[in-house]
C-alpha cells in the first residue's frame, strides 16, 4: 500500500452556509382572503390571485395575468357570478351557489374588500 495524503479540509466550515430547507424560512400567507364555495364550485381570492374551481377541475389566475374581475348576483338571486377577464381579453367565469340564500349577502362586501386590497385600481 502506498501512504496517501489526508484528505482536504472542507471548503466551508461545518456550522456555516444555508439553512437546510427544512429551517429555511418559509413564507407567510401576507393578505386577506375570500372563499366562497358551493357543492360543486369555488372562488378563491389570495395574494396568489384567483383560482375557480368547477366539478374538481382548477384554474388559477395569477394577478399579473387579470385585466379585471367583476362579480354579481346571478338573475335568481341565489348565486354568485364572478368574471376574470385574462390579459389577452378571454374572459372566464365561476358561479358558486350560496346556501342558505342570505350567506350572499356576506360574501359581496369581503369579496369587494379583498379585490380592493390586490387590486386598488380595480
Amino acid at each position: 500500500m502506498t501512504d496517501q495524503p489526508p484528505p482536504p479540509p472542507p471548503s466551508t466550515s461545518p456550522g456555516f452556509g444555508p439553512p437546510p430547507p427544512q429551517y429555511a424560512p418559509q413564507r407567510l400567507p401576507g393578505g386577506p382572503d375570500f372563499t366562497a364555495v358551493d357543492k360543486h364550485n369555488a372562488v378563491v381570492v389570495d395574494e396568489a390571485g384567483i383560482a375557480f374551481e368547477m366539478y374538481d377541475i382548477t384554474v388559477d389566475f395569477p394577478w399579473p395575468e387579470i385585466r379585471s374581475v367583476h362579480y354579481k348576483a346571478s338573475p335568481n338571486g341565489k348565486a354568485l357570478m364572478v368574471a376574470v377577464v385574462h390579459v389577452d381579453g378571454r374572459v372566464y367565469e365561476c358561479v358558486v351557489t350560496a346556501k342558505p340564500k342570505d350567506r350572499l349577502q356576506t360574501w359581496f362586501p369581503r369579496l369587494s374588500w379583498v379585490l380592493a386590497h390586490y387590486r386598488p385600481t380595480g
